[in-house]
C-alpha cells in the first residue's frame, strides 16, 4: 500500500505543480491505503506542502513568477481561509456543490474555447495599485474557498490570476504555488500539533510529492499554456466528478 500511495502522490504532485488540484488524487489515495480520515487530511497536507515548496522554488528560480503579486495574495489568503472555515458552519456543503456544479463547466468551457487563453503575459498593463488590490482580492477569495471547501484551490487561483490580472498560465501557476503553500502551512501546523499526521506514510509520500512537483513544474515552465490548459481541464473534470459523487452516489 505504501508503494501504491507513493505512486499516486507522485502523480498528484505532478498534476498539482502544473494546474493545482493534486489533492483530488492524493487524499483518496491516503484513504484507500487505510489511513484514518482525519490523519489522512494531515498526512496529505504534509506531503503536499513538501512538494509545493519545491515547485514554488523552481518556478521562482526560472523567473516564472511575479513574487510581489504572489506574496500579497499569500498574505490575504490566510485571512480568507480563517473566515471561510468559520463560514462552513453557516453554509451547507450541498449549496456549495450546486454552485460549483454550475461554475466548473463554464470555467472549463472558457479555458477550452477562448483562443490564446493564458499564452501572453499582459499583467504589465495594470497599474501598481490595481495589481496590488487584485492580488490581495485573489488571495482572500481563494483562501476563503480553501477554508470553506478546499478541493481545486490552486486551480481556481490560476484561473483568477489569468482572467483578472492577465498573467500567462505559466506565471499564474507559479504565483498560485506561493499562495497555496501559505494556506497549506497554516493548516499543516494545526494537524502537526494535534498529532494527526502518520509520518510512516507521509514521509515517503512527501519525497514522492517533491519529485512529482519538481518534474511537473519543469514541464509547466518549459511547455507553458499548451501543456497547462489540458491539465487544468482534467483537474476540473475530477472536481466535477467528486461533486457529482458526493451529491448522488455517496
Amino acid at each position: 500500500m505504501i508503494f501504491f500511495l507513493c505512486a499516486m502522490v507522485f502523480f498528484a504532485g505532478f498534476v498539482d505543480a502544473v494546474a493545482g488540484g493534486g489533492g483530488l488524487i492524493s487524499l483518496p489515495a491516503y484513504l484507500f491505503a487505510g489511513v484514518p480520515p482525519h490523519v489522512a487530511l494531515g498526512s496529505n497536507k504534509f506531503s503536499g506542502s513538501c512538494g509545493a515548496a519545491f515547485s514554488a522554488g523552481r518556478f521562482f528560480a526560472k523567473g516564472a513568477m511575479d513574487l510581489r503579486a504572489a506574496l500579497l495574495a499569500a498574505s490575504s489568503s490566510f485571512a480568507g481561509s480563517l473566515i471561510g472555515a468559520r463560514a462552513v458552519l453557516y453554509v451547507s456543503e450541498e449549496t456549495l456543490g450546486t454552485v460549483l456544479a454550475v461554475v466548473l463547466p463554464v470555467a472549463a468551457g472558457f479555458i477550452l474555447f477562448k483562443r490564446g487563453y493564458g499564452e501572453q503575459n499582459l499583467s504589465g498593463r495594470l497599474s501598481r495599485g490595481k495589481a496590488a488590490a487584485l492580488s490581495l482580492s485573489i488571495g482572500f477569495l481563494t483562501g476563503f474557498y480553501d477554508g470553506l471547501l478546499g478541493p481545486g484551490t490552486g486551480t481556481f487561483a490560476i484561473i483568477a490570476f489569468t482572467a483578472l490580472m492577465k498573467y500567462d498560465l505559466r506565471t499564474a501557476s507559479g504565483n498560485a504555488k506561493v499562495l497555496n503553500l501559505a494556506s497549506n502551512c497554516g493548516s499543516l501546523a494545526v494537524f502537526a500539533l494535534s498529532g494527526a499526521i502518520d509520518y510512516a506514510a507521509a514521509l515517503p509520500a512527501g519525497l514522492c510529492s517533491i519529485a512529482g512537483h519538481y518534474i511537473g513544474a519543469g514541464y509547466a515552465i518549459k511547455k507553458g499554456a499548451a501543456f497547462i490548459r489540458p491539465v487544468m481541464i482534467l483537474v476540473m473534470t475530477l472536481l466535477f466528478g467528486k461533486i457529482f459523487f458526493d451529491a448522488f452516489l455517496r
